[in-house]
């Protein structure tokens, strides 16, 4: 849309593109601005997809936060971030929603490469208010108290661990007067769950202004204020500024309804249309029609499983719907757990289930599991036990940006004695893997699944000992073995028929179960001269790491390339085009091949080739 037609089509909000030009807009027009607001966002959202039920809630409390603190001077941290898209119209970046969540373009959560209001773009949850006890700490010592500290955080987050240790903190430092606003909408991905939903909603019954009862947050320390209505700009204006006059920690509880002001949104009890695709704005639903996913895939396999086995359970850290659970939770409520956002509890929650004697599967994000390493490497696998982890939004994800790629679990997970990591590469295989995970008794497993739609079966030509083989050739030297980790098995094969065209030889083997190295695969690689590795996940610490040690320990003389993700944060954009860049297509697949390939190398060029991979490998291992 070009810049008239946003002036014509959102004026109030296109002047009000500012924190300064915003307190500038005459309170008796702000429900007007509201409005206009949500227009934008449904009009916007609905375009590119993104986090469309969060920011419905929050346009007057982010209208207010921008006209009462004067950001950046105040500093406003968004705990998860995904509700921030009214904060991005309110400080400069209105013109630039053409671009949300497409590669370089807008991002969908907080960045500091985008604008100074943005001080933090970790969007994993319940990080902020130790971000904002640490600023506030860093204010005093400096004598920048006078800047005011808040962090917006949702009852959701508020379930995290990590939220509850910054609280004992703050509550105690009242020389910190740092300013809590709780968004209560009363659900995160899903209603929220555990003893605090009910505590919140104890305190939604309050009568707003009135003498506030004995809360958590008072006993914690804090002064509390509200509840107070969410959609009400002026009475959110008031409150802050009475929270702000205080000059001590205090909680701002303010009431709010996902997806307001946007009917198909308020009518979806599954999540308020918490987070879409391109959709219909008329009706938030998508018009293309959707192919069996990876999560429905394993979510129809675990029902399958559980009706079997009534030592199966599932756990989920309010995640429910997005890692599949809900198919298992209708039919077999009592056996499924929403521990809320604690990926620390539900791991050793999970092994406390273990040892009473059940198969638990914690299902959960890839880059979230990061948050329990600690809990996976001494809670479950020090004891040997039988846990399955099926990490949904492996490798790369797409629009969701940095914090949101699940690349770092091979790598982290790979250090974990006695733990076994499956990559199916089809849905098949999927459902075959996830019944050998849980008959597995003598520790814990790993299924790692994509964000993306399942292609059909890739059918293997025969099983030698545990390895699929997919594709050989007919006849002549074995000059290459392609290894492909889970759904790059379907780019592997393409490399093959490339690489056939060369005059190369080649088989693809798919080790299903990538760590630890099975130990047939350094014998298929000593048979030939060159073999590659290609997974979806960083180069180094992964399949291909593990597999050339192994290969060096046995002395094969084959060269072992490991075809990865660098060492980095990797950008939003569609994940066809983000692993094309990184070389993990068929096209890539083969450039590598030909590189390393002693025979297909110019003679000049050999030992450039050579100091180039080194030099690379190095620098991914820094």
């Amino acid at each position: 849309m070009n810049s008239s037609l946003y002036t014509t089509r959102f004026p109030l909000l296109a002047k009000a593109d500012t924190p300064s030009a915003l307190r500038a807009v005459p309170g008796e027009r702000l429900g007007e601005l509201a409005a206009e607001t949500r227009a934008f966002l449904v009009e916007k959202v609905c375009a590119t997809g993104g986090h469309l039920g969060p920011n419905l809630g929050v346009v007057e409390l982010t209208l207010a936060l921008h006209r009462v603190f004067d950001s950046p001077r105040d500093t406003i941290i968004f705990d998860i971030g995904h509700q921030a898209y009214v904060h991005k119209l309110l400080t400069g970046r209105f013109r630039d929603f053409e671009g949300l969540r497409q590669q370089g373009g807008l991002s969908g959560y907080p960045s500091r490469t985008e604008s100074v209001h943005d001080l933090v773009e970790n969007s994993h949850a319940s990080t902020a208010l130790s971000y904002a006890d640490g600023l506030a700490k860093a204010r005093r010592l400096s004598f920048g108290a006078d800047r005011a500290v808040v962090a917006v955080i949702g009852d959701g987050a508020l379930t995290g661990g990590l939220a509850w240790e910054a609280l004992n903190n703050l509550g105690a430092a009242p020389e910190r007067p740092v300013i809590v606003v709780v968004n209560d909408n009363g659900r995160s991905c899903a209603p929220t769950t555990g003893a605090l939903a009910v505590h919140l909603s104890d305190l939604r019954r309050q009568t707003d202004g009135a003498r506030p009862q004995r809360n958590v947050f008072i006993e914690l320390g804090f002064a509390y204020l509200g509840p107070v209505d969410g959609h009400d700009v002026s009475a959110i204006e008031e409150t802050l500024r009475r929270a702000q006059d205080l000059g001590r920690p205090v909680v701002v509880h303010t009431v709010t309804t996902k997806g307001k002001g946007y009917e198909p949104a308020e009518r979806d009890e599954t999540d308020c249309l918490h987070a879409v695709g391109a959709v219909d704005p008329a009706t938030g639903r998508s018009s293309v029609p959707a192919g069996q996913s990876w999560t429905s895939g394993f979510a129809d396999e675990l029902v399958t499983l559980a009706a079997e086995r009534d030592d199966l359970v599932a756990i989920t850290a309010s995640m429910l719907r997005p890692t599949g659970l809900h198919p298992m939770r209708e039919k077999f409520p009592d056996r499924v757990f929403d521990v809320g956002m604690a990926e620390q509890h539900a791991v050793t929650s999970a092994a406390g289930l273990a040892m009473g004697g059940f198969h638990p599967v914690v299902a959960i994000y890839a880059t979230f599991l990061s948050r329990a390493l600690d809990q996976v490497l001494m809670d479950v696998a020090l004891h040997r036990l039988p846990v399955t982890f099926v990490l949904d939004r492996a490798g790369i994800t797409g629009p969701y940006g940095p914090s949101h790629h699940g690349v770092w679990d091979l790598s982290m997970l790979s250090a974990v004695p006695g733990l076994r990591i499956a990559a199916p590469r089809d849905t098949v295989q999927l459902a075959e893997q996830l019944r050998e995970a849980v008959n597995t008794v003598d520790g814990p497993t790993v299924l790692r699944l994509v964000r993306a739609t399942a292609g059909p079966p890739i059918p293997s030509l025969a099983r030698m000992d545990g390895l699929d083989i997919l594709h050989r050739t007919r006849s002549g030297p074995l000059d290459v073995l392609l290894v492909p980790a889970g759904p790059l098995a379907s780019a592997a094969l393409e490399a093959a028929v490339l690489l056939e065209d060369q005059g190369l030889g080649v088989t693809v083997a798919d080790p299903r179960w990538v760590l630890p190295v099975n130990a047939a695969l350094p014998a298929h690689a000593a048979r030939h001269r060159l073999v590659v590795t290609i997974e979806d996940a960083l180069r180094t610490g992964g399949m291909g790491t593990a597999l050339a040690q192994v290969c060096q320990d046995l002395a094969v003389l084959a060269p072992v390339i490991t075809l990865g993700l660098p060492t980095a944060f990797v950008p939003q954009g569609p994940r066809a085009v983000l692993l094309a860049e990184a070389g993990l297509d068929g096209p890539g697949i083969v450039a590598a091949v030909l590189a390393a390939h002693p025979d297909r190398r110019p003679p000049s060029a050999r030992s450039a080739t050579t100091l180039a991979t080194t030099s690379r490998g190095r620098d991914d291992h820094h």
